[in-house]
This record gives C-alpha cells, sequence and structure tokens, in this order.
C-alpha cells in the first residue's frame, strides 16, 4: 500500500523485482562493481553508471543485461559500473526512499573539493569511481524518479548533449538543465560540464518511476541507443528486444527555475506528477514557509516534483519549450 510523502504526494507501490548482483558486484577491474573491455582499436571509451542512488534498480538491471549477453566493443572500451552498493545493499522495497544514499546524495558531490574529502561514504565510493570516470569520452549516467512515470533525458544545457538526445530518439522528453545548487553531478563532472564542444557526450536518463518494471524498458533502450550512436558497437551487436519503439516526436525544455524548499514548511498545491502544462502566469503550485509559489510564465511545465521535504533540495523544476523532433 502507498503511504503519503512529507509533499502529500503518495508513495507509489514498488513492483519491480530486486536484481541479484552478487556475481557482477565482483567486477574485472580491481575496483568493486566496475567492469571495462577494450577492444584495443581506437575508438572512444564509453562508461555506463548504474545505482549512483541505492533505490533506483532499472540501471542494474540494464548492466546486468549488457554482461549477461557478453556485450564487447568493436571500437574503443566499455566501462561499466555499478555504483552506490552501500546504498543498494540497505534496499527495502517497503521503506525504498531511505536507500537512496547512505549519507548524502552521491551525484552532488562530483566536485574536486568534495571528492578530496572522505568523510561521507559517497565520498569515499565516488573516489573509487573517479578514475574511471576521468577515462570515459561518453557517458551515460542511469536513474529513475520518486514519481512520474514518463522517462526523461537529463541532458545539460550544452548543444551538442541536446542534439545527441534527439539523435537517440527516445525518449520523448529532453530536459535542459544546468544542474543543482545543492552540487554537482557525475554528467557534469570535468570535461563533461565544459562549456566547449570537446569531444565528450553525457546524459542522465531517468527511466520513470523508481519501481515500476517498465523503467527497465526504457534503460536497456538508451543503453543499446546510445552504445550505438557512440560507435562502439553495431545495433547487430546487440539483441533486438533490447530497442523500443522510436518515440514519434521529441521536444526539448529548459528548464529556467528550480524551486528548493527553504525549510521542512514546503507543500505542493496539488499532486503533482511532472510535465504538467500549466497555461496561466502566477498559478500556484506549492506553499513554502507560507508563501505562494507560482509560475513564471505561461505555459510552464513542471518536472519531476519531489515527493519528501528537505531543506535546500530543489522540490520541483519549471521549464519551457526550446527544441522538437517532429
Amino acid at each position: 500500500m502507498s503511504t503519503a510523502s512529507s509533499t502529500g504526494i503518495p508513495l507509489r507501490p514498488f513492483e519491480l523485482a530486486v536484481p541479484d548482483i552478487d556475481v557482477e558486484r565482483a567486477g574485472n577491474t580491481g575496483t568493486e562493481g566496475v567492469w571495462h573491455f577494450d577492444s584495443g582499436q581506437p575508438g572512444p571509451t564509453v562508461m555506463i553508471t548504474a545505482l549512483i542512488h541505492g533505490n533506483e534498480l532499472c540501471g542494474a538491471w540494464a548492466l546486468k543485461d549488457v554482461l549477461g549477453a557478453a556485450v564487447r566493443p568493436r571500437r574503443g572500451a566499455l566501462t561499466l559500473a555499478f555504483c552506490n552498493l552501500a546504498a543498494f545493499d540497505r534496499f527495502d522495497a517497503a521503506l525504498y526512499t531511505d536507500s537512496r544514499f547512505v549519507d548524502e546524495d552521491m551525484n552532488r558531490v562530483w566536485s574536486d573539493d568534495k571528492l578530496a574529502d572522505a568523510s561521507t561514504q559517497e565520498r569515499r565510493r565516488a573516489a573509487q569511481l573517479l578514475p574511471w570516470v576521468r577515462k570515459a569520452d561518453w557517458l551515460l549516467d542511469i536513474h529513475s524518479m520518486s514519481n512520474s512515470t514518463v522517462p526523461l533525458q537529463m541532458s545539460g544545457v550544452r548543444q551538442h548533449n541536446i542534439d545527441l538526445a534527439l539523435a537517440l530518439g527516445n525518449p520523448a522528453h529532453i530536459i535542459a538543465d544546468v544542474g543543482h545548487a545543492a552540487g554537482v553531478r557525475m554528467r557534469d563532472y570535468g570535461r563533461f560540464g565544459a562549456e566547449e564542444d570537446n569531444g565528450s557526450r553525457s546524459l542522465l536518463i531517468e527511466c520513470g518511476f523508481h519501481g515500476a518494471p517498465s523503467a527497465r524498458q526504457v534503460a536497456i533502450d538508451q543503453v543499446a541507443r546510445f552504445l550505438v550512436a557512440s560507435g562502439i558497437v553495431e545495433a547487430a551487436d546487440l539483441p533486438g528486444t533490447w530497442f523500443a519503439p522510436t518515440a514519434p516526436s521529441q521536444e526539448a525544455l529548459l528548464v529556467t527555475h528550480a524551486i528548493a524548499a527553504q525549510s521542512t514548511d514546503f507543500r505542493f498545491s496539488q499532486p503533482w506528477k511532472g510535465l504538467e502544462k500549466l497555461p496561466r502566469a502566477d498559478t500556484v503550485i506549492a506553499w513554502s514557509d507560507g508563501e505562494p509559489v507560482t509560475t513564471p510564465y505561461e505555459d510552464c511545465v513542471l518536472i519531476m516534483p519531489a515527493v519528501n521535504v528537505r531543506p535546500g533540495v530543489t522540490m520541483v523544476r519549471l521549464a519551457r519549450p526550446i527544441a522538437q523532433r517532429v
């Protein structure tokens, strides 16, 4: 049974099975949970990461599928990483929000100052993964969401990553955002966050609701499309069942505002699911410390409303359309 979150948005039941990764967590590199395969031929190094958050299981299933199918690069190299294993080990489907992290959000620690500070479980683990992230030319970071079932491609604001997201053909919605005030994401670390096109590419796919079985198909579809786009494999090298039908159209949305909770006194005006397009400016979407939070412009799109309140955490993003593929 679902229960109410601290924002008033109900928690949904968790239906995705928990993957057994006892074999996969060994890796083949000396770094727990990391696998690396080098073709010996020129080409990019592609890194695919899962379990940055311990309750986001769809990516672990996708990496299991890649390893189980013995996918190997024709060109370049492939790195697969099961990231926050300590958080995953705490997973309980009945309390799935509690295993997002151990000490802090692992997708807010990707800056040199935090990576040099071993004070938390997530920073220590990120430091172990750092050499592999630095080697990568292309990065796909697989995530899922606390509420919405609609997949979102988090491209960042760099045009080359937006163009890649459109070229992949899935999912239908691409979100161009600058990141989080609370810290740097892996997708934006180092040269992945550079303004110029230095040849690197990085995307973060939100595959839908954490506990939706459909998130697993979204994850493997994204992996397949990303690998083919990188050029390290051919489509024929991958099982055809990995590829979902291409979205009939795609829309890129630019995030203009990130609404953070100032305290625990934050609640939404109704149980938003995400991707609602509100036609009128000044529509009240939430209350923060007793003050209304309103839309700043017409046709404002709500992105990824959070289900639990923590001071300083982004509770919802506001966006407007910037590009389409039809």
